[in-house]
């Protein structure tokens, strides 16, 4: 099977990729991988705005451009391979909700600063009890005058400590099916009563846990019908799988690798020339073939205005599990030096595969647990009936 994209997708790729050597260069990408380049990212993503690639797949009304499927999927692709931050929270599922659930005041308020890289928000969903099963959540709002008063904790509500606001879901009716009883919220992180917590992962990155306490948030900070919530927030979920679960993250990692196989040591030997060590590889090369035309799968699905659903769910679980095992493959090819960090000197590869071992186990259960994918598939792509 042949697959070719158009001339014009091929020609955006290569402008792309131009601006991404001059704009996002390996400094910057190293700056990320050694801590939190928070002021480096909104810096890139300003630029991304100014060119309008930011909110290129928002309706042109709203400041979108009228591109291809196939340019932005290989926009994604073409970040994903050098790391650099594309769009956000705020661009992915606030501002398409906005549009087709905020009121005009809210459109207004929120979308040309969003369309302009000028707000960001966390995302705010997941509680210590409430985190597959997101519709068990408990944040309370309660309608009180013109307000909500707002009791919980949100927990791992990443860039609450670096964003203006929050897209919270919170519990405003809990005497209804849970599903029924949710409602989403623009709440400013300023607001008194919140408070912002660290917590570190194990691949050195900052989420958060989040208080609420008697918050109160103007009643014109409900997006949509009170108890909808559910329904908002559900059908950005398969496309935030499909935007951050593509191919050229796990390309990066493995073409490092075999840079690195095939570089001489100092007495003149290669490490691919190993049968152990090139069947590895020889192997993790035939896996991302077959991730590659799952994802373009899901490609040629949107271009033929279908909803991939189960088809999203395998991706991501393919990728996210590839991922881990080509760290830990790599880790162990590299023997001790692979333990080395990117700011080390000697770290073979800029220690990208003792970072990237650290940060494989999270994707694995980020924006919904491989297990539940495992539900979706066998439910909604195979029929299977619910255990």
């Amino acid at each position: 099977m042949e697959f070719a994209f158009s001339d014009e997708a091929i020609a955006f790729e290569h402008e792309v990729q131009g601006f991404l050597g001059r704009e996002w260069g390996p400094e910057m990408r190293m700056a990320g991988l050694e801590g939190d380049n928070y002021d480096g990212e909104r810096a890139f993503r300003k630029k991304l705005a100014d060119r309008g690639w930011l909110t290129m797949a928002w309706p042109e009304e709203f400041g979108g451009q009228r591109r291809s499927f196939e340019e932005m999927y290989l926009f994604q692709e073409a970040c994903n391979y050098v790391g650099a931050p594309k769009a956000t929270v705020a661009v992915q599922q606030v501002g398409p909700t906005l549009m087709q659930f905020g009121t005009e005041e809210q459109k207004a308020r929120f979308l040309p600063p969003i369309a302009r890289g000028e707000v960001e928000f966390a995302l705010g969903y997941t509680e210590p009890d409430s985190g597959t099963d997101l519709a068990s959540l408990q944040l309370r709002a309660v309608r009180d005058g013109d307000d909500y008063v707002m009791n919980g904790i949100k927990r791992f509500t990443s860039s609450a400590h670096r964003s203006e606001y929050v897209w919270l879901a919170a519990r405003t009716n809990p005497e209804v099916p849970k599903h029924r009883g949710i409602s989403m919220f623009l709440v400013d992180l300023k607001t008194p009563g919140i408070t912002v917590m660290p917590i570190w992962t194990l691949g050195g990155y900052r989420t958060n846990e989040v208080y609420w306490d008697n918050v109160r948030v103007p009643k014109d900070a409900l997006v949509g019908e009170e108890n909808r919530g559910w329904y908002y927030a559900a059908h950005a979920l398969d496309h935030e799988r499909i935007s951050i679960f593509t191919v050229s993250g796990v390309r990066a990692v493995l073409d490092a690798l075999l840079d690195w196989a095939k570089a001489k040591d100092r007495e003149g030997r290669r490490p691919i020339d190993q049968p152990r060590v090139r069947t590895a590889l020889a192997g993790f090369k035939v896996e991302l073939e077959v991730l590659q035309c799952l994802s373009y799968r899901n490609l040629g699905m949107l271009k033929r205005g279908e909803h991939p659903n189960h088809e999203a769910s395998i991706v991501k679980i393919f990728s996210t599990e590839m991922m881990q095992r080509l760290a830990n493959e790599g880790t162990r090819l590299l023997g001790p030096y692979g333990q080395l960090t990117p700011e080390e000197p000697r770290a073979p590869i800029g220690g990208r595969i003792e970072q990237a071992y650290r940060s494989a186990v999270m994707p694995t259960f980020g924006a919904g647990s491989n297990e539940v994918m495992r539900n979706i598939i066998a439910t909604r792509g195979f029929g299977l009936p619910r255990a």
